[in-house]
Formats: C-alpha cells, structure tokens, sequence
C-alpha cells in the first residue's frame, strides 16, 4: 500500500535534506516540494528496476513453447536468413 504523500516548503526541504532522502529509502514515502505554496517537484522513492532472479524464473517457466515443427521451421528461416547475409566489412581495412 502506497504510504501517504507529505508536503514541505523547499527552504524546509533543503535544511532536511537527508531526511528528505531517507524517508523516500526506507520508508518509502513521497515528498511534494512547495515554493511559495506551488508544488514544483517532489522527491519519491525509485521504482524497481529489475526483477529478481527467483521471479525471472517463475516468468519463465510460463512463456508459451513452439511445437517441434514451428522449432524446426524458426530454426529453417533462421538457416537461410544466415545463408544469404552478405559477408562483414572490416571498417578499418
């Protein structure tokens, strides 16, 4: 559950910053910045940004599988596709 938004002054803000910071960290709060009364930034926790290998292979084990004859067919298409690339240029040569 979100925790609950809380608003500071900047000038606030900027003689707390640490706790500013700690609070988006460990406690997972988001602060709204006010200057002059007007919100014009806030400071809020990062959102993940990776999943976890358990997760990655719980995720996995879900993904639909290709039938024997479409592996076959992929495996086929990608035979050609490697058949009919023209050789790599050497960029220094």
């Amino acid at each position: 559950m979100p925790k609950p938004t809380r608003t500071l002054s900047v000038t606030d803000a900027a003689r707390r910053f640490a706790d500013v910071v700690n609070r988006a960290f460990y406690r997972h709060e988001t602060t709204v910045l006010l200057k002059n009364g007007v919100a014009v930034a806030f400071v809020a926790p990062m959102a993940p940004t990776g999943v976890p290998a358990s997760e990655l292979a719980h995720r996995w084990a879900l993904l639909p599988r290709l039938s024997p004859s479409d592996a076959a067919a992929f495996a086929e298409d990608v035979a050609v596709a490697r058949a009919n690339l023209a050789p790599p240029v050497d960029p220094w040569s």
